[in-house]
């Protein structure tokens, strides 16, 4: 059904400068770098792209603990089509059962000097941009945070 819904969609726009993304959940299609390949190759579409959020795929202990790995390898796996990034931080309360909850950027595990250099490879034109933040001022300091993060990485930001 996915498939058929996203190649109906491009088909009807017919997009020519730009992509569809679509965005990846813990707990439906794609929910793993792997999952998300397979359906770009299912979908068969040039204008099918990556939206790519590793938080969104972290669900589950092993994928917390290891989470530089498993982000690194949604970039090896995922790259040529990654148009744009979340950028956001995860956090796993212990506790029974496994909760793992989204927060912004610098609240969480996630080595943002790790990780913005692999967003820099993609181009200067891949945004990664924050979100589902309560207000102007959070969104303000999780951006000073990634900024900080990549100066420290040697990252260039634009904007």
């Amino acid at each position: 059904m996915a498939v058929d819904s996203i190649r109906e969609i491009i088909d009807s726009v017919k997009p020519v400068r730009t992509f569809y993304t679509i965005e990846p959940m813990p707990w439906c299609v794609p929910d793993s770098p792997e999952s998300y390949l397979k359906l770009i190759k299912d979908v068969d579409r040039k204008e099918f792209a990556v939206h790519l959020d590793f938080v969104n795929m972290i669900n589950c202990p092993q994928r917390y603990c290891l989470n530089e790995d498993f982000i690194r390898h949604c970039f090896d796996l995922l790259g040529p089509y990654i148009k744009s990034i979340h950028g956001k931080d995860v956090l796993m309360e212990q506790a029974y059962t496994t909760l793992i909850h989204e927060t912004m950027p610098g609240a969480g595990v996630l080595d943002y000097r790790k990780i913005l250099p692999l967003v820099e490879s993609l181009g200067p034109d891949t945004p990664l941009f924050v979100e589902h933040l309560p207000d102007h001022e959070t969104y303000k300091t999780a951006a000073s945070y990634v900024r900080f993060r990549a100066a420290e990485a040697g990252v260039s930001v634009k904007g």
